[in-house]
């Protein structure tokens, strides 16, 4: 199957989920799936057998700085789901707020999304339901509680900011 191919039946096997699609190039799409969602887009890719799952990579988003007599806007972490066929590339994006950063697990329909669910756990601090392993991949065991190295507001200690 050629990339465009490719592409088109991804788009069109996750059109019951995606509330965006774009292209940002070629050989990717990327669809904008609500945490609810979730896990019939990616039940929907298996099914398929379209491709597999090559990463999780999880994405800090600030707020940015509210215009004068604004309130201040929500932070919101995202969580991309990259799945690949050949070499086309479709992203699930699944964005949540850094007060409620919940998640459910793939776990159960990809095993081995555990290591990348336990990486987003540790690093940026979203609450992966039911992943069956939560123990710390990268980090020491005595790392601080809720405090997240990749996030933004991380600047080391003696400046990390706890959430």
């Amino acid at each position: 199957m050629d990339t465009t191919t490719a592409l088109e039946t991804a788009q069109s096997l996750l059109q019951p989920w995606a509330q965006t699609v774009t292209q940002p190039e070629p050989h990717r799409s990327d669809f904008v799936v609500a945490p609810a969602d979730l896990l019939a887009a990616v039940q929907a890719l298996m099914d398929a057998r379209w491709g597999y799952l090559g990463a999780i990579t999880g994405v800090d988003l600030p707020a940015p700085a509210p215009a004068e007599g604004q309130p201040p806007a929500e932070s919101h972490l995202a969580a991309l789901y990259q799945f690949f066929n050949g070499a086309a590339v479709a992203t699930l994006r699944v964005t949540v707020t850094h007060a409620q950063p919940v998640l459910p697990s793939i776990c159960d329909i990809i095993p081995s999304a555990t290591i990348y669910e336990r990486e987003l756990i540790e690093m940026f601090g979203f609450d992966i339901e039911n992943t069956p392993v939560t123990d710390h991949l990268l980090l020491p065991d005595d790392w601080p509680q809720n405090v997240y190295p990749l996030r933004k507001s991380f600047t080391g200690f003696g400046g990390a900011e706890s959430a």
